[in-house]
């Protein structure tokens, strides 16, 4: 049996979901049509999300897994009662901003959008599970995207302080941890997704996300201002897409272009946690001759409000060569790497690196000193249910288990700070990346496919108990 001593006392296990890969109801109470919606499932998903094709409304021949998703919204007491179950210390979740606003840039809150997430939020604590809220989980209300181009304009800023306001207030004494943008560096692959962005023929594309970038950093700086004021009990944290580059080889210029993707994740974090734009960025954008519009007060908001804590999803590492003709890649989250011969693969070619989440955990400490919190990790892979709905998902544990010992690692041999740790997709939802159904995380399994047919009963996987298992004994009993 392998015994690690426990985790810290308080660490917060738990799960993680986000609104529109879960909730479903995408017309119900009042909410509005979001980026989310309409990217359907297929060949086109990928030119949509990086905004290369424009899809601003529902279209005929397509598939839109969104619109019902495992339609937690009419299930979420059974499925929080599932979570508590288990024994959940947290849960990670998003809110849906078209729920709130549903257009975006209305003065006054949709109170029933209010009210769904404060039923949710008590139900949570209803089982002593601590919620751990994520404002913006590629969330774009259309009206925002159509009327004003999404986050490349400044008036964003004033909607997205009107839905914290809205959030901090509502939720005070409910809410006490707050994330502020998904993979905010998510903005550089998945543009659309990330930022609302769609680019017009000969626009410098950019000096566009650079510019969204900037305007959702200033955002994130209003939020935790704001947070910090509405309740001082308030932790808010920044978000990013993580995994260490390692150079293909000891060459010099791998290890150059290791640095240097490194960099461009850790640009969206440096100010978020240091309060102000890294020289490295400054100089590329130089080389790049791209002049952003910020302004002194722009500035000063990074400076003075930087997160109390930083946040990640792992799911592999990745590899750089500064070699042009090193070109075989693997798939990841939406990052292409260099293939690792070295690791085994999942279904869907993502790398597997346990030991990688231990070096990233010290990467990020070493960098920032500030505490961390692990919200997004865990193995898509086909499930095979039996007439029950149970899966036998070992594959699972296997993977869960060898990135928890790291995790154990770090914080107990390397002394690393990390506060808790939710995996993905705790019950089964709709894949961000491929929207697929059949590309399952979870502990619970949902009756539903790729074309949205089944039941959406819930049934418990293996890995339910073993998790359970987990939680009860604070880490030290993985097996």
């Amino acid at each position: 049996m392998t015994q690690l001593k426990p985790f810290p006392d308080g660490f917060l296990w738990g799960g993680a979901t986000a609104a529109n890969q879960c909730e479903g109801a995408y017309n119900v109470d009042g909410r509005g049509l979001a980026n989310v919606d309409v990217v359907p499932i297929g060949e086109d998903r990928g030119a949509i999300i990086t905004g290369r094709k424009k899809m601003f409304d529902f279209e005929d021949g397509y598939f839109y897994p969104a619109k019902e998703s495992i339609d937690m919204y009419h299930h979420f007491k059974e499925d929080i009662a599932l979570f508590g179950e288990m024994g959940f210390k947290t849960y990670r979740l998003s809110i849906a901003w078209t729920r709130i606003f549903p257009k975006g840039d209305e003065a006054e809150p949709n109170e029933a959008g209010l009210k769904f997430y404060e039923d949710l939020f008590k139900e949570c604590h209803k089982y002593g599970i601590e919620p751990l809220v994520t404002i913006t989980h590629f969330d774009c209300p259309m009206h925002l995207i159509e009327t004003y181009g999404g986050w490349r304009s400044r008036k964003m800023l004033g909607f997205y302080e009107n839905l914290c306001r809205a959030l901090f207030t509502r939720y005070k004494g409910l809410v006490k941890y707050w994330l502020t943008f998904n993979e905010i560096n998510m903005i550089l692959h998945a543009p659309f997704m990330g930022a609302g962005l769609c680019f017009e023929e000969g626009e410098n594309e950019e000096l566009v996300k650079y510019q969204a970038a900037h305007h959702e950093l200033v955002a994130s700086a209003i939020a935790t201002k704001i947070a910090h004021e509405v309740d001082p009990e308030n932790k808010v944290g920044c978000m990013l897409a993580a995994g260490q580059y390692y150079p293909n080889t000891c060459h010099p210029r791998d290890y150059w272009e290791a640095m240097q993707e490194d960099r461009e994740n850790y640009f969206f974090i440096d100010v978020q946690s240091r309060g102000e734009y890294p020289n490295y960025a400054k100089k590329k954008w130089e080389k790049l001759g791209l002049e952003l519009e910020m302004t002194e007060e722009d500035l000063a908001l990074l400076k003075e409000h930087t997160v109390d804590f930083i946040s990640f999803s792992y799911y592999s590492s990745r590899v750089a060569s500064g070699d042009p003709a090193v070109k075989e890649k693997t798939q990841g989250n939406i990052f292409a790497s260099i293939k690792n011969p070295y690791l085994d693969a999942s279904e869907w070619g993502w790398q597997i690196d346990p030991l990688g989440l231990r070096i990233t955990l010290n990467a990020i400490w070493d960098r920032y000193q500030k505490p961390m919190f692990i919200v997004e990790n865990g193995l898509g892979a086909v499930d095979t249910p039996d007439e029950n709905g149970y899966v036998a998902d070992d594959y699972r544990i296997d993977y869960l288990r060898a990135h928890i010992e790291t995790m154990n690692q770090a914080i107990h041999e390397d002394g690393v700070v990390l506060w808790g740790y939710t995996t993905w997709g705790c019950i089964d939802l709709v894949s961000a990346g491929t929207g697929e159904m059949k590309k399952r995380y979870g502990f619970i399994y949902v009756d539903r496919d790729n074309e949205g047919k089944g039941t959406l009963k819930r049934s418990k996987k293996k890995s339910f108990d073993w998790y359970k298992k987990v939680i009860a004994t604070n880490g030290s009993d993985i097996e």
